[in-house]
């Protein structure tokens, strides 16, 4: 296994709307265990396949305390409510913001096998699969802002966004 380099805003692998994966096969399966890698590494609770610069629809999240999900060509299938949160992203370094995610997600997945599950999620969980998916679609959590003044900077060394 390897830490994988990530990629950061504005690099344009991340506003790419990513390929289905057609085969798991070794080198997806070797993609999985080192994204899972640079996700302990990094302290992510997700990351997407185009966070470290491969646009394929795969991503993987670990919620503290739970199990490692590895999702293939995940697909939200049903969302309810509305929970506002806080968040960040390994690909927007030094910076956090207010946004609006779903409070309940419904996702349909191919897992490391090939078996396809759905996985249903409330608070961390929704907002992790959600984040995860618009990276896969080229969406980041900062296109949901009104405005870069809704950034807050939580890293002083970080150099100035523009969206």
């Amino acid at each position: 296994m390897a830490v994988l380099q990530l990629r950061v805003y504005p690099d344009p692998v991340l506003r790419q709307k990513a390929k289905r994966v057609k085969k798991i096969d070794r080198s997806i399966s070797k993609l999985i265990d080192d994204m899972v890698e640079t996700m302990y590494a990094t302290g992510g609770v997700g990351l997407a396949a185009p966070q470290v610069g491969v646009s394929l629809r795969v991503a993987v999240i670990e919620i503290p305390g739970e199990e490692t999900i590895v999702l293939v060509n995940p697909e939200i299938v049903k969302r309810s409510g509305e929970m506002e949160v806080t968040e960040g992203c390994l690909s927007v370094p030094g910076y956090r913001g207010d946004i609006k995610r779903s409070a309940r997600v419904t996702a349909k997945a191919l897992d490391r096998n090939g078996k396809e599950f759905r996985i249903k999620g409330e608070g961390l969980l929704a907002e992790a699969l959600e984040h995860e998916i618009d990276h896969l679609n080229g969406t980041l959590y900062i296109d949901h802002l009104d405005s870069v003044d809704d950034l807050e900077r939580v890293a002083p060394d970080t150099d100035s966004i523009e969206i």
